[in-house]
Parts: structure tokens; sequence; C-alpha cells
């Protein structure tokens, strides 16, 4: 059965970047454009990963990281922060509220499905 992915950033072309991507490697993919979406769309898609973007309208990236892994079962859930911000404070703080990895933007396409390949545990 096909991963399901589940995209949250609020930038229209990085959305179709990251989804389109990731339909193409051959995945299941959902996406928000908006954090406060965010909660709802993962009970109704039940995703194998997320990919966050930081920087959201509504609710920022890092409260719905630590949001998703206080739920019961999601702590070993993988979550891919794609972010503008580049600092290692910045990737430190992320990666404290539960990001299991941490790409900054721009980011390739390469890079961006080896981060999401090497997330996703082994069938």
């Amino acid at each position: 059965m096909a991963r399901r992915i589940l995209v949250v950033e609020d930038d229209l072309l990085n959305r179709m970047f990251y989804c389109d991507t990731l339909e193409q490697a051959g995945f299941v993919v959902s996406a928000v454009g908006d954090g406060a979406l965010a909660m709802g769309e993962f009970e109704r898609f039940t995703p194998d990963l997320v990919v966050m973007d930081i920087n959201l309208p509504h609710v920022s990236g890092i409260e719905l990281i630590e949001r998703l892994k206080a739920e019961p079962g999601n702590k070993d859930l993988p979550i891919l922060a794609v972010t503008a911000y580049v600092g290692p404070i910045e990737e430190e703080r992320i990666r404290q509220a539960g990001a299991t990895g941490y790409l900054s933007k721009p980011v390739s396409m390469t890079a961006f499905l080896s981060a999401v390949e090497g997330l996703l545990p082994e069938d």
C-alpha cells in the first residue's frame, strides 16, 4: 500500500511542488495551506509522515509539531520541517518541538525526496 504524506504549507507554489514531487514518487498526498486546518486533516487522512512548514497562518508549525507529538500513538510519527529559518538556534527549537528531520528552503527535489524516504520506516 502506498505511503500517505500530509503536507502543511501555506505557500501555494511550494505546496504544489511538494505534492507533485511526492505523487510522482508514488506517495498518496493530502495538503493544507493553513495551520488551523492541519489537525483536522491529520485525523481524517492519518498520514505516515508529515511535511511541515514552520511559518504558517493562525498556528505555527512548531505548535502543530508539539500538538501532533503529544497525541497518543504519534510519538514515532516522522515529521519533516521545511522552512526558510536557517539558523542553528531555530533548527534546534524545531527539533526540540519534535521534528524528526529538517530542510531549509529553497529545497531541491532530490534533497526533498531523500529526506522524506529517509524518515519513513521500512515496511
